[in-house]
């Protein structure tokens, strides 16, 4: 039976607010002309690809290495990650002067284990999926006294990554509704914990693709369930929520007012719309809100706002999707 624990509250976000002040930026939102004419209501992108790192992961990993005691940070850290998440608590322990180390499935795409190694971590490739690479951080826990910080089930992780949350409330106060990428659930759980608290009109969505839909399917299920992770333009919401899940599908099921699902056509015509028409480069994983947008998909009743939640895209792949290309990542060789 699966443990859970007490929601993470708004005092711990603004606790965390506090806490990686000195290292993550506060980013900007910015009105979107095309999709406000497109949606007959202000559309407003909050603009979090402009992260230190390039992704919200930023927040959660960095609040998560300021709470280490003086044993855990001789030790150091490890984690699991798709990309963002590593390249965040590589960054964080870095500033920290712990080690780090990041274990990642063979499906993580080159130029994010790339990244991640930039910042000074130590990479781990195990396995086909984040499931078989959290295997590994578990073993380095047990043999070697490591702390594991993991990508979004951990207190700390989801009030920094309410952070965001915070923000958007304070930037635009006449908002109606926030669109967040969904994988895990660390982002919105923490988002929809500080929206809520400070304005429970707020809807909160869940956007997520279709590939491998871990979150939509275990809120569906009821309960965390196994889903298969497969190849897709958004790769960062990739992998399951984990059997044991302690603290993201509960809150994402009691704090989200709804969750879509957008095809892999649909985030590519997201990918090039947010560089033709915003001048901003995206990965698939941070312009499913505007795919859900464009495709229709949202009704909205007033201000929204969509997160483009990271930058982190293979730019040559970016460049054959804004070209036109139809980039299938789906078959072998796309």
């Amino acid at each position: 039976m699966t443990s859970t624990c007490s929601p993470v509250t708004l005092q711990e976000i603004k606790a965390a607010r506090e806490a990686i002040s000195g290292v993550v930026r506060t980013t900007p939102v910015e009105r979107s002309r095309s999709l406000s004419d497109l949606a007959g209501s202000p559309v407003y992108l909050k603009l979090e690809h402009t992260q230190v790192t390039g992704s919200f992961k930023l927040r959660g990993a960095t609040n998560a290495v300021m709470q280490l005691d003086e044993k855990q940070r001789a030790k150091g850290v490890v984690g699991v990650s798709t990309g963002n998440h590593g390249r965040g608590l590589a960054h964080a322990a870095k500033e920290a002067g712990v080690r780090c180390i990041i274990c990642m499935s063979k499906l993580v795409p080159e130029v994010k284990v790339e990244a991640i190694r930039a910042y000074g971590a130590e990479v781990c490739i195990v396995g086909m999926s984040q499931d078989e690479a959290q295997e590994e951080v578990d073993r380095l826990v047990a043999e070697e006294g490591m702390t594991m910080i993991p990508p979004f089930d951990h207190r700390h992780v989801i009030a920094g990554q309410g952070t965001l949350g915070l923000e958007l409330a304070e930037q635009l106060e006449d908002l109606e509704a926030v669109l967040v990428p969904l994988s895990g659930g660390g982002l919105i759980a923490g988002v929809a914990a500080a929206v809520k608290a400070v304005r429970p009109h707020i809807r909160v969505i869940g956007i997520t693709m279709e590939r491998g839909a871990a979150m939509h399917e275990c809120l569906k299920a009821g309960k965390p369930v196994h889903v298969q992770e497969l190849a897709t333009l958004a790769d960062s919401l990739g992998g399951g929520i984990g059997l044991n899940n302690r603290l993201t599908f509960q809150m994402t099921r009691d704090l989200v007012d709804e969750t879509l699902l957008v095809s892999e056509n649909e985030i590519a015509a997201a990918i090039r719309h947010v560089y033709w028409q915003e001048r901003q480069v995206v990965e698939g994983s941070g312009s499913v809100g505007v795919a859900a947008l464009l495709a229709g998909k949202i009704n909205v009743m007033g201000p929204v706002a969509a997160i483009l939640s990271g930058e982190n895209i293979d730019m040559n792949q970016h460049h054959r999707i804004i070209s036109g290309e139809d980039v299938d990542v789906t078959k072998e060789g796309g």
